[in-house]
Formats: structure tokens, C-alpha cells, sequence
């Protein structure tokens, strides 16, 4: 028969240890060489056995007396085999040891206070809505505590244990290391049910209800902007605190208004006469006021002009952007006989101008050769002007 390895050895623990030590030494192995982890691994599947048969004997008081006075040959005789023939019985045995891993403090754990879900609703509002801020009215469906009960889902207002998980609040399904843990479904995971259901909640102590919420939204704000509404979310269990409201905005289209980070973009259009001739014209602004703007003679197709302080608020603070205007020449189409005259007329204006502005360049050019050839001749004192 081949010597059995010493239990301690085998935990990594020395001989005085704690059971408390003795535990989380065993979690740890058994974390390791968990055959899921593991799979068709012959020799973690040993030491995966082993670990168990030792914790078995260290965390009896009785077994660990009499393994520590005369060591295997005592368990023995005291009529302890040891050992495990499947993984089964390891599982059956120290069930509340894997659930620790997925639920640390056991039944402690399920009962104490766990803050409310979260909600996350999204919100269309209106291009001068974003401007200026609105409030809005939502319609929010959440779990709340049943009033009639104040959330213990008992008349009484006392539970008792789960009889299902024991008051753990999970059960195990299957041997798998993922698979095992699972919310108990007699008591949903709280680890106490009540014994006199109330009528109300139908003891689940928690009720699905309608509220309508306002919700202020600043000016300056643009789409994928998140509003948090602290506490408006779902309630929290076991006295716990509720979760939050998220409200993320999309901002609808204008019919001619756009933005470009904090500016309003206005595109407008004037007529030929008014780009070369420049004029006064009136200008509409997001808020529905109308600001006069003067446009240069000479505006060119493309032309940007600005009313500043007119764009967006900045919601964190600082100036605002300002109410911007494209320019768009439009050229005159289905000219009358008489239009287009004038325009050739116009169009040799602008050519004899041009050819009127070359003469006269080159004429000065001549005169200042001269004037210099005159003076390297006859002196500074004449010349011609």
C-alpha cells in the first residue's frame, strides 16, 4: 500500500494552523485543480481528491485530534477509510465550500443591503429645446417595495429561512465549477421567504409601478448627452439604497438651423446685386428674434459672417458660441433680353476697367524709367514729373 502524503504537506499549512487557515488553504487548491479547469488532467485530478480528503479530516476537530496523536494509522483504527470515489461525493460534501466562491459570507451575504438597479431611458427633444432648456415629463416604469407590506412581502412582516437553500439564497445545479451556483427559486435569491404571503406582492415583497418624472434639461446640451437622476432608479433590496435614472437626449434636426459644437449655422441666400452692391437684411436667431446684419459690398459665394453670443450656451460654464451665416450667391437664371444687355454692357465695363488699370500701370512704370535716366544725365534738380 503506497504512503499516504501528510495532510498538512498536502494543504500547505503548518500543523498549528486555524481552521479558519485550514478553509481558505482548501478553497484555494480546490480553486486550482477543479477537474472544469482541469479537463482529462489525471494528476490534477489526484491532487484535486487529495485536497479534499485532507480538509475532511483537518476541519473535524475529532478526526484532526486523532490524525495529529498517531496520524494516519489512528484514523484507521478509529474506523475513517478516507477518501473520496468520485467527484460527486466531494461536491455533496463541501457544497457551501464552492459556493463561496461565487457568494463570500453565505446566507450573511444574500441578506445584506444591495442598492437598487439602474435605469436608462432615451429622451427626443426639440433643436430650440436644446437651446434654450426644457423640462420634460417621463414615464418611467420600475420595481419598487410593496407599500402594503413595506417590501418584506410578508403580512406579518417576518421571514424565515429559506427550507430550499437553507438561507444561502443559492442552490447548486450540476457538478460544473460555473454551472453550480445558481439563485435559489423558492426564495429568489434573498434567503428567506415569508410564511404569510402578502397579497399585494404575492410575497416577492417588491411591485412593478408607473411614474411620471420631471426631468430638467439645461440649454447648451447636444445629442448622446446623459442626464443623471440620483435615486430614481429601482429599490434597493434588504433596506438598501435605489439605484440611479440615466436620461441620454437626441436632439431632433431644425428645419435650417445647424450646429457645429457651440455655434449656430445659418445658410442663407442673396441675389447678385445684393453680394456685389452689399446690403442691411434681417437675420433669425433659434429663439425666434430677428437681428439686423450688414453684408459688405463685394460678398463673395461662401462667406461667413457672425452675430457673436447668439450660439449655444456652454452648460459647464464660459461663453457662449455665436449665430453664424453661410452666404450662398445665387447667379440669375431666365434672364429677359433686356438683363442680359445690361450684363454684356456690365461685362465690357469690366473688361475696359481692367484694360484702363493694366495702361495705367505700365504708363507710370515708363515715366519712373525715364525720370531716373534723366537724372543719372542731367542731375537731380529737373526732370520731367
Amino acid at each position: 500500500m503506497p504512503v499516504k502524503a501528510c495532510y498538512y504537506e498536502l494543504l500547505g499549512i503548518e500543523r498549528q494552523a486555524e481552521a479558519a487557515v485550514v478553509k481558505k488553504a482548501y478553497r484555494a487548491l480546490a480553486l486550482k485543480y477543479h477537474p472544469d479547469r482541469n479537463p482529462g488532467d489525471a494528476e490534477a485530478e489526484t491532487r484535486f481528491k487529495e485536497a479534499a480528503e485532507a480538509y475532511e479530516v483537518l476541519s473535524d476537530p475529532e478526526k484532526r485530534r486523532l490524525y495529529d496523536q498517531y496520524g494516519h494509522e489512528g484514523l484507521n483504527r478509529a474506523g475513517f477509510s478516507g477518501g473520496f470515489q468520485d467527484f460527486g461525493d466531494i461536491f455533496s460534501a463541501f457544497g457551501s465550500i464552492f459556493q463561496d466562491f461565487f457568494n463570500p459570507g453565505g446566507a450573511a451575504a444574500s441578506n445584506r443591503p444591495r442598492r437598487g438597479r439602474d435605469l436608462a431611458y432615451e429622451s427626443v427633444i426639440e433643436f430650440t429645446e436644446a437651446f434654450t432648456g426644457t423640462t420634460l415629463e417621463l414615464e418611467v416604469s420600475r420595481e419598487e417595495n410593496c407599500s402594503a407590506c413595506d417590501g418584506s412581502g410578508s403580512q406579518s412582516r417576518r421571514r424565515v429561512a429559506c427550507r430550499e437553500c437553507g438561507g444561502a439564497g443559492q442552490v447548486f445545479q450540476g457538478r460544473g465549477f460555473i454551472r453550480m451556483a445558481a439563485a435559489c427559486p423558492l426564495c429568489r435569491g434573498s434567503g428567506a421567504y415569508p410564511t404569510d404571503p402578502c397579497g399585494d406582492c404575492r410575497g416577492i415583497g417588491r411591485v412593478q409601478r408607473n411614474r411620471t418624472l420631471s426631468v430638467k434639461v439645461p440649454g447648451g446640451v447636444d445629442t448622446g448627452a446623459r442626464l443623471r437622476l440620483s435615486g430614481e432608479g429601482e429599490a434597493g433590496l434588504n433596506g438598501g439604497p435605489r439605484g440611479d435614472l440615466y436620461v441620454e437626449l437626441i436632439v431632433r434636426a431644425h428645419e435650417y438651423f445647424s450646429r457645429e459644437g457651440r455655434h449656430v449655422i445659418l445658410e442663407r441666400k442673396v441675389d447678385l446685386v445684393t453680394a456685389a452692391l452689399g446690403a442691411e437684411i434681417d437675420v433669425p436667431t433659434v429663439t425666434g428674434e430677428v437681428r439686423r446684419l450688414t453684408i459688405p459690398a463685394g460678398l463673395q459665394n461662401g462667406k461667413l459672417l457672425r452675430l457673436a453670443g447668439l450660439g449655444f450656451k456652454n452648460p459647464a460654464g464660459g461663453a457662449p458660441g455665436d449665430l453664424i451665416v453661410s452666404f450662398q450667391v445665387e447667379t440669375p437664371v431666365d434672364l429677359t433680353e433686356r438683363q442680359e444687355e445690361l450684363l454684356r454692357e456690365f461685362a465690357a465695363l469690366e473688361a475696359g476697367k481692367k484694360g484702363e488699370s493694366t495702361l495705367s500701370r505700365f504708363a507710370k512704370k515708363a515715366r519712373r524709367r525715364i525720370k531716373r535716366a534723366f537724372r543719372t544725365q542731367y542731375g537731380p534738380a529737373d526732370g520731367p514729373d
